[in-house]
């Protein structure tokens, strides 16, 4: 059972926070939301230094960590566009480009021989702009005194979200004509 270890563990416990994190923001619980955030976020920045000093990395952490990120990042977005925390036009965007990816990975896996699909830097970007903006936008609503500005945020998360999906698909064309080279 090399798969059980504690950063696989806290993958997973990210993973299973999703849906408290939805029913937080949705039911407007916003400290109950930030305080998830705060674990999720923790358990991300630790997961993967542990797997490495310990020497207990795994193929399935290799996957279970992106999936539980981007589990929680989209739901929550969902919730938060279903309660009206974040503007519609961000939520479509970003699932839009998720399923941009997930349609060039799917279409690399049917026709090429690739099969390793490691984030880009600007999807990385990409992701933590958008955890900034969601933060914010759920810290907006549970401190309301503080009068945080959260328009410029939606921007910057838009425009490195849809920079990004341009950017994976210039490299799903790269890979498609390395692949076409090779045949």
């Amino acid at each position: 059972m090399r798969w059980f270890n504690i950063p696989n563990l806290l993958s997973l416990s990210r993973l299973a926070l999703a849906p408290f994190s939805v029913h937080a923001v949705y039911t407007g619980q916003y400290r109950t939301a930030l305080a998830i955030f705060f674990v999720a976020a923790v358990t991300d920045i630790l997961d993967g230094p542990l797997a490495r000093r310990f020497g207990c990395a795994t193929r399935l952490g290799a996957y279970l960590d992106p999936i539980a990120d981007k589990a929680m990042l989209s739901a929550t977005y969902l919730a938060a566009g279903l309660a009206g925390v974040v503007p519609w036009w961000l939520v479509a965007l970003i699932f839009g480009r998720d399923f941009l990816i997930l349609a060039l990975a799917g279409a690399a896996l049917l026709f090429t021989r690739h099969r390793d699909f490691p984030p880009s830097v600007w999807g990385k970007l990409s992701s933590a702009v958008q955890a900034l903006a969601g933060v914010l936008a759920v810290a907006s609503r549970a401190f309301p005194t503080l009068g945080l500005w959260t328009s410029p945020f939606f921007i910057a998360a838009g425009a490195a979200t849809a920079w990004s999906g341009i950017h994976y698909l210039w490299r799903a064309q790269c890979m498609l004509r390395r692949a076409h080279r090779a045949n």
